[in-house]
């Protein structure tokens, strides 16, 4: 059995749909783990565009077994909508092809409503959310309070969870939020009838990845967001509300964390960020502009513009020793070309001292100013490009330039949006 975990290295928007479609053709399953309708996979095949947010980017490969396991938060509505998509444009989502953990939680109507005003309530220190309802989905699971997919084939269990939360949810509305309350007939009777649509796809995900990983199949673990995002080891509070390392992708597969052999991070050649937090690189100006526009810079979620700026090393190089990255997908270098000079931070400074590693004390990084070094960019389009020797040799010795100080290796490099815009340098399911 070979597995391979993709996650973002940076903080999300990494390109990772992609490349979960490229090698999605290799898999036997695709396993998304983490997450909800907050993430964004924009996919673009024979120049149409596709935006998935639950479903894995594997799906419109006709092999593998797509799965969304334990630690996935759903919202029926948005599943229900993709499954619909993927069906008109002929894609076989078959329950055969697709499945959903039972022990997946659902994201309710109070959750979205309470992380949307939530988010007014806060003002200027709003966390930048999706207003998607992950976060509030994510608290009521570690209060063991959740209603979880397989809750949904159940109605008098799905009663007894739904009135226990519904009573704590409606005072929180009413009160402090000072909104008016859910009513609970409504809400059952919408989610009974979201399980009665779902229940095909509902199973036992664990006991089929653990059969899949006795039978050495092809395994291919999808992270949602990125690491400097994680809720322990990124940027802290304004992180995801799930872990988005790949020690997580075992724990909601509920596979062994032996089984997770090569660790892939996925990292634009210059930086982005959605949302609040510090971001050292953020260019507030032409060239931030031209690196937005260029790239095309827009949440595929929520349509934000990302905040663009150059390539941070040392957030790169840190959620490399964090999540144990062990070789490197580098996407959009493409968009740089027609830049006469590239900087990438290799250290920032704070208060007047260097900081060659990534920061423990998040609050300083409000302070950090980059230490850049500068490298020669290049004019030439690189999409047509077919291995590393096509390359314009500033852009040839830019790649060489990043892959050297992430000390990792060089899966493969993205050249443009399209399947086949890629340079790959091997394959790591035989890694």
């Amino acid at each position: 059995m070979s597995s391979v975990v993709i996650v973002g290295s940076q903080w999300g928007d990494e390109g990772k749909g992609k490349m979960v479609d490229y090698y999605a053709g290799l898999a036997d399953a695709v396993v998304r783990y983490q997450g909800g309708s907050n993430a964004g996979h924009t996919l673009v095949i024979d120049g149409k565009k596709i935006v998935m947010h639950l479903i894995p980017a594997g799906i419109l490969r006709e092999k593998p077994l797509c799965i969304l396991a334990d630690n996935v938060v759903i919202e029926p509505n948005t599943l229900l909508s993709e499954i619909g998509m993927l069906k008109d444009a002929g894609c076989n989502i078959s329950p055969s092809r697709f499945k959903i953990s039972a022990r997946a939680h659902v994201t309710m109507p109070y959750h979205i409503m309470v992380d949307h005003l939530r988010e007014i309530k806060r003002a200027r220190a709003k966390i930048g959310t999706t207003g998607r309802g992950i976060g509030p989905t994510y608290e009521d699971k570690a209060a063991r309070r959740g209603i979880r997919v397989g809750d949904l084939l159940h109605p008098e269990v799905l009663k007894e969870r739904l009135e226990i939360i519904l009573d704590d949810r409606n005072y929180y509305i009413k009160n402090y939020l000072e909104e008016t309350p859910f009513a609970f007939d409504k809400l059952f009777d919408e989610a009974l009838k979201f399980g009665e649509q779902l229940a095909p796809y509902i199973d036992d995900t664990s006991l089929l990845l653990w059969n899949m990983c006795r039978e050495n199949k092809n395994i291919l673990f999808e992270g949602a967001q990125g690491i400097m995002l994680d809720l322990n080891g990124g940027t802290y509070p304004y992180v995801t509300s799930s872990n988005t390392t790949p020690a997580a992708a075992a724990v909601s597969a509920g596979v062994s964390p032996a089984f997770l052999k090569n660790i892939v991070g996925v990292a634009k050649a210059y930086t982005t960020r959605v949302g609040e937090g510090p971001m050292p690189t953020e260019l507030n100006c032409e060239v931030g502009d031209l690196l937005r526009f260029q790239g095309g810079e827009y949440g595929a979620t929520t349509g934000r513009p990302r905040r663009c700026g150059w390539l941070d090393m040392v957030a790169l190089r840190y959620a490399i020793r964090y999540a144990g990255i062990t070789s490197l997908i580098l996407t959009k270098i493409d968009i740089l070309s027609g830049f006469p000079e590239i900087k990438v931070a290799v250290a920032y400074e704070i208060n007047g001292k260097r900081y060659d590693e990534f920061p423990y004390d998040i609050s300083v990084l409000y302070e950090a100013k980059p230490i850049y070094e500068i490298l020669p960019g290049w004019k030439e389009d690189i999409k047509g490009a077919s291995s590393l020797d096509e390359l314009p040799e500033n852009a040839r010795n830019y790649v060489n330039w990043i892959v050297e100080r992430a000390g990792i290796p060089l899966v493969m490099l993205s050249v443009g949006a399209q399947r086949g815009e890629s340079i790959e340098a091997y394959n790591p399911f035989k890694a």
